[in-house]
């Protein structure tokens, strides 16, 4: 798709992915501010990215998906110290977590693409997919993370 994907980029959007339906599970926890990282802001910031694609697919305003979904696809990034922290408790495992990022920004960019040509048929399948994605890491992920770096079962 032309999009060159750095391994920091990569492992940002990874570490996003795993942790995007998070935001109440993390606001829920008594993280003191000296605790908590970075990536829950950027983890809020895309939960609510994706919260109004909902609307927008609702209500058929394929302007505000085709603004939204680059937003969903190369969302922010934790900073480096947070990344390297993730990346070692990562371990073996960096590699699938890459690659629920990689098809988190392949397929947000084709629901931005299918809404500038008003294709909500493909806008909806390229959501779907993205929630697949989302589904699929965190179930792979977000509980040893919270557990990890917030101290909860």
């Amino acid at each position: 798709m032309g999009y060159v994907i750095k391994p920091a980029s990569i492992l940002a959007c990874a570490s996003l992915i795993a942790l995007a339906s998070t935001t109440t599970l993390l606001n829920a926890q008594t993280a003191t501010p000296e605790n908590s990282m970075a990536l829950k802001g950027v983890m809020e910031k895309l939960g609510q990215d994706m919260q109004a694609v909902t609307g927008a697919i609702s209500n058929e305003d394929w302007a505000l998906v085709a603004e939204l979904a680059p937003k969903i696809a190369r969302h922010a990034e934790p900073p480096p110290e947070e990344k390297v922290r993730i990346v070692t408790w990562l371990g073996k495992d960096a590699g699938k977590f890459r690659g629920f990022d990689v098809q988190v920004h392949e397929e947000a960019t084709a629901m931005g693409e299918a809404a500038t040509r008003s294709d909500g048929e493909a806008v909806i399948n390229a959501f779907a997919k993205v929630q697949q994605t989302c589904l699929a890491c965190h179930q792979s992920f977000r509980k040893p993370f919270v557990k990890q770096f917030y101290g909860t079962p």
